[in-house]
């Protein structure tokens, strides 16, 4: 066991810490994947031996763990994962009872877990985010600055995401304002800026529904008023087909209505949540539904919602809300967000409340990444 953990740790070791070195993972096919994470290091080892093939799977699955809960420190975690490994069988090849051995180690877990916790504190400005940062980055302190400044700008509750650049810039930060979600208009008629293929909308007004518009006639008397009022108009639907589809078109050809319509973002409750969320944003009053006793021919412009800029492309809808993002609806909303995570049992659900809550809270910063080669971008992503 002694062997087979040197073995482990010799492998995986080397990456430790910001001077660590980088290892090279040979492939059945293409070129190797260089990488300094311990968790894609120890991953790759597939030993033929039956123990050495269950201690690996240890190691892996506490590394996994860690890089799923944290997202850094695989590499220490699986060194200190081997030596318990080995310090275990070391008490048990003495005579030690297995039992006691196990509660031993619990309670030094405790003692350990107390003691980090002590020496603990808080990051909180934007050197200190660089600073910590670039340690995971390698020492790259480009990298550590980039990362501060998506932490500035979406804040604590935010989403911050890592791309491939498709050019040639080594790093780049951009910001999604207000809310974004992955649907694009239902025409590509609709568009407004023809050379790039986009909808653009100021002080537009929005129409929120949970229903499937096949036909014209509900919504005529909305139509009928946006136009009088000369601003925009963005349908939010379950979808938007048939006569609808084709009138809401014509209407924008003619000239007489800037009309765009887009699939509302989710399925099932998770659509009816989010429509509630884009709601609460944009200040809309009601999302018409089956359940609610206002029918969508009644609704004054008033009850709808609206936006300072609205923006569409064939697969995204980003709204630059005229709420507030402090203002009280909205941080309730956040709150009852928060309070769903927290009592929520499944990964998944948590994830989609958190993206939920970094489009109320802070949006959305991409960090795209690129390089001189697909390795490098690869191992610096």
């Amino acid at each position: 066991i002694r062997e087979i953990v040197r073995i482990l740790e010799d492998a995986v070791g080397c990456t430790a810490g910001p001077k660590g070195l980088t290892v090279a993972i040979s492939k059945p096919y293409g070129a190797p994947e260089v990488t300094k994470d311990g968790y894609k290091v120890i991953k790759s080892i597939k030993p033929e031996d039956p123990l050495a093939q269950a201690i690996a799977n240890i190691i892996t699955q506490s590394a996994s763990q860690c890089n799923d809960k944290v997202g850094d420190g695989t590499t220490t975690c699986s060194i200190l994962t081997a030596k318990v490994i080995e310090e275990v069988s070391k008490a048990k090849a003495a005579g030690a009872d297995i039992v006691c051995i196990k509660d031993g180690v619990l309670k030094a877990k405790e003692a350990v877990l107390e003691a980090l916790m002590s020496m603990k504190r808080e990051i909180l400005s934007e050197e200190e985010i660089a600073q910590v940062a670039a340690i995971s980055a390698n020492g790259d302190k480009n990298i550590g600055s980039k990362i501060a400044q998506c932490v500035k700008e979406v804040g604590k509750d935010g989403v911050i995401t890592v791309e491939e650049s498709k050019g040639f810039k080594e790093l780049d930060v951009e910001k999604t304002d207000g809310m974004q979600f992955d649907r694009g208009y239902l025409s590509p008629y609709f568009v407004t800026n023809s050379e790039k293929m986009l909808v653009e909308f100021e002080n537009p007004y929005i129409l929120l529904t949970e229903k499937k518009l096949n036909i014209i006639q509900p919504i005529l008397p909305i139509l009928e008023n946006v136009a009088r009022s000369g601003r925009p108009l963005l349908i939010i639907a379950e979808d938007v087909e048939g006569e609808a589809l084709s009138t809401l078109v014509l209407n924008k050809l003619r000239g007489g209505l800037h009309v765009a319509a887009v699939k509302a973002p989710g399925f099932g409750d998770r659509r009816k949540d989010m429509l509630g969320d884009i709601a609460i944003l944009t200040g809309a009053k009601h999302v018409i539904n089956d359940e609610l006793a206002i029918k969508m021919e009644d609704l004054t412009l008033a009850e709808l919602g609206t936006a300072k800029n609205i923006r569409i492309t064939k697969d995204t809808t980003t709204i630059i809300g005229s709420v507030d993002n402090s203002s009280t609806n909205v941080q309730n909303r956040i709150s009852q967000i928060k309070m769903q995570i927290e009592s929520s049992t499944s990964d998944y659900d948590k994830e989609k409340l958190r993206e939920r809550l970094a489009k109320l809270s802070g949006g959305v910063a991409v960090l795209k990444v690129g390089g001189s080669s697909e390795v490098e971008v690869k191992e610096r992503k």
